[in-house]
């Protein structure tokens, strides 16, 4: 024979006598925070994701490359970049749109001699930059952008509710503290229910009529052997 209690209905427990207004609201702000998440989240990754990808477009539409000459020896000793691509701050002359000459500095590869033909990317202004990504990189960028933004959010929204339900248990020991106060400073064992009333409890009047106890309840009281009210 199976001596487990049947699993109480979700429509019972939200009707709880022991459920206290903490617990109600610790339960709105628990939908809250996951709804705010599934919805924020998502509109926070999607428009960063999206206004990115707009960045990188107006980049493909503004720069564009120009031929340059190497002004001084790139050389390999004085390499600024010690990863695979291998490269090197080197001086550049080239062509701004408005047709003035210009010189400065980017990266190129080193071992370049003086002489040698480049190709470097500027602005609408004549500025150095660097190349703009192409669809393929703009539309990874943009994912992994979007992705952190909403992961930032998420994180924001969870840490904002755990403070709101640290808040409410903090309450609730306040609440049991002074409880402890009372029936020290009254000589009592436990709280009677005019004092549960003043704490806000719900409390459950004596001589309760037996029909009105739920069907898990009467089956409680038969196991255990206590009395049944009438």
């Amino acid at each position: 024979m199976d001596d487990k209690s049947p699993r109480t209905p979700a429509w019972r427990r939200r009707s709880n006598p022991l459920r206290r207004r903490s617990d109600i609201i610790e339960a709105w702000i628990v939908l809250t925070v996951w709804a705010v998440v599934a919805v924020g989240g998502t509109i926070t990754g999607l428009v960063t994701a999206h206004r990115a990808d707009e960045v990188f477009t107006q980049q493909r539409a503004e720069r564009r490359p120009v031929n340059a000459v190497l002004l001084r020896d790139a050389s390999k000793r004085t390499s600024t970049v010690r990863a695979s691509s291998d490269k090197t701050l080197g001086q550049v002359r080239w062509t701004a749109p408005d047709g003035s000459t210009r010189t400065g500095h980017t990266l190129v590869t080193a071992g370049l001699s003086v002489g040698t033909d480049l190709v470097v990317w500027q602005d609408g202004h004549g500025r150095l930059v660097t190349a703009p990504p192409d669809t393929t990189e703009a539309g990874v960028e943009a994912g992994v952008l979007g992705a952190l933004a909403g992961l930032a959010f998420t994180g924001a929204v969870h840490v904002a509710g755990g403070v709101a339900r640290l808040r409410l248990d903090q309450r609730r020991i306040d609440a049991w503290a002074e409880s402890g106060t009372w029936w020290a400073r009254n000589g009592v064992n436990g709280p009677d229910e005019a004092h549960l009333a003043h704490l806000g409890r719900p409390t459950q009047p004596e001589g309760t009529p037996h029909e009105e106890l739920s069907e898990p309840h009467r089956r409680d009281r038969a196991r255990s052997g206590r009395p049944q009210p009438r």
